[in-house]
């Protein structure tokens, strides 16, 4: 285990990059089981869940080879379906959440596929059900072994169909396309999720071959073909990181300039951010965050409180919502946070508030937040990091609060978060990784 010891207060300066996106990561790394084709991925970045899910296919049979830091190529050409029933794949599935997002192809390529109860943030109940309803509408046959903890799926014939999703999933989206792509006949998916990682996926999924129309909408048609080839793909920046820095600069009063963000990608969260009051510049694919000190959050037109909230994309990604939270802390006015997605999410604001922050939990879902116009400093204390999002709000709050903090279990932030220590000591933080 490992800690963050950080002194804040201090004022950044410098360009930063945002790594490629890790939500896409695991979704395009695991679509290079649907060919036995070489597939060249680049922007891919280095953190825990990622190279969790590269070692778990490379455990499968995959040929992974590391083409230059952020560059593989993959090649799925003698697959071990066998390795999926034992111990060893039954220990690392389990420990990433992420491992879901293999079902698919295995199911639309070899018919079969074995998958452990996945695991991920404790942020609340994560259900699988949109994953598993998809897939048997496809064809599928699931079994739950209590004892192995283990799903045994079975596709002998998989079938296009038209389906809608009761939730918008990501994740669920993507392991029905990802099926969907070599069924029989055409499958047509309604409330699909549109996020830029699906968009993404489907587009990788079209160069290899596969038949989809409405990409980028939450209607997606798929006709089905018998093969799929290589190809190659870059990875969009992380808008979580793109959020994150935003939010950074803000609290720490900082004039950061965040390059190659894939801006017309972010949707609502430019938005969201100006009406935090902080100010951004675009400069052609860069954002500039200049040094404020101080940003006022607006109000709705008839004078009432800025309530924000996350949705199903295009609306603001609730995977922001911590960054959101804490940057509030120290603004002008105040705000209620609805995080709708997730009941545990909001419970990390009991740091906050033991670092001097005035916010008021309402319940699993609701905060409102008092901005202190930094009136009063928060300052430094130590803390444990819940999970990847509020691991990092928690150290954007370290890093301008007064004093020392100290963020035990990084290993959560890492899972989501490349080198983040070295990337912000060039930016002037003082920062350091620590052995417990």
């Amino acid at each position: 285990m490992s800690s963050f010891e950080i002194t804040g207060g201090l004022k950044l300066n410098g360009d930063i990059t945002p790594q490629g996106a890790k939500n896409e990561a695991l979704q395009v790394i695991s679509a290079v089981l649907l060919t036995a084709g070489k597939v060249e991925m680049h922007k891919v970045p280095d953190i825990r869940d990622v190279n969790k899910l590269i070692g778990i296919l490379s455990d499968l049979g995959v040929k992974v080879e590391k083409t230059a830091p952020e560059s593989y190529t993959f090649q799925a050409d003698d697959i071990n379906l066998e390795y999926l029933k034992s111990p060893e794949f039954k220990d690392k599935g389990a420990s990433l959440r992420g491992s879901i997002m293999i079902i698919g192809p295995l199911l639309a390529r070899f018919g079969q596929a074995f998958m452990p109860h996945p695991g991920g943030d404790k942020i609340g109940r994560r259900r699988l059900d949109t994953h598993f309803i998809g897939l048997q509408n496809l064809g599928a046959d699931f079994r739950y072994d209590e004892k192995e903890n283990l799903y045994v799926v079975d596709a002998s014939s998989l079938k296009g169909c038209y389906m809608h999703l009761d939730e918008a999933s990501v994740t669920g989206t993507a392991n029905i396309v990802m099926t969907a792509v070599m069924a029989e006949g055409t499958t047509s998916i309604f409330n699909a999720a549109c996020e830029p990682y699906i968009y993404q996926l489907c587009t990788m999924l079209v160069s290899m071959g596969a038949k989809i129309s409405g990409i980028g909408s939450n209607l997606l048609q798929i006709e089905g073909v018998s093969e799929l080839k290589g190809c190659t793909h870059t990875l969009l920046a992380d808008m979580i990181e793109v959020g994150s820095f935003i939010g950074l600069a803000a609290m720490t009063q900082s004039e950061i300039t965040i390059k190659d963000v894939n801006y017309d990608r972010l949707g609502l969260i430019p938005t969201i951010f100006k009406r935090m009051g902080i100010s951004l510049v675009r400069r052609d694919d860069d954002i500039i965050v200049p040094a404020q000190k101080s940003y006022e959050i607006e109000t709705f037109m008839d004078g009432s409180i800025l309530t924000v909230a996350d949705a199903p994309w295009p609306g603001f990604t609730p995977d922001l919502i911590s960054i959101i939270l804490v940057v509030a802390t120290q603004a002008k006015g105040s705000v209620l946070i609805h995080q709708k997605m997730f009941e545990s999410r909001l419970f990390f604001v009991d740091k906050l508030i033991d670092m001097g922050a005035q916010i008021i939990l309402c319940d699993p879902h609701r905060a409102t937040v008092i901005g202190l116009n930094r009136q009063y400093p928060l300052k430094g204390i130590s803390m444990t990091s819940p999970d990847i999002r509020a691991g990092v709000a928690l150290l954007i709050a370290a890093l301008s609060a007064e004093g020392k903090s100290v963020i035990h279990n990084i290993e959560q932030i890492d899972r989501g978060y490349q080198n983040i220590d070295k990337r912000l000591q060039a930016l002037g933080a003082d920062i350091r990784r620590v052995n417990d």
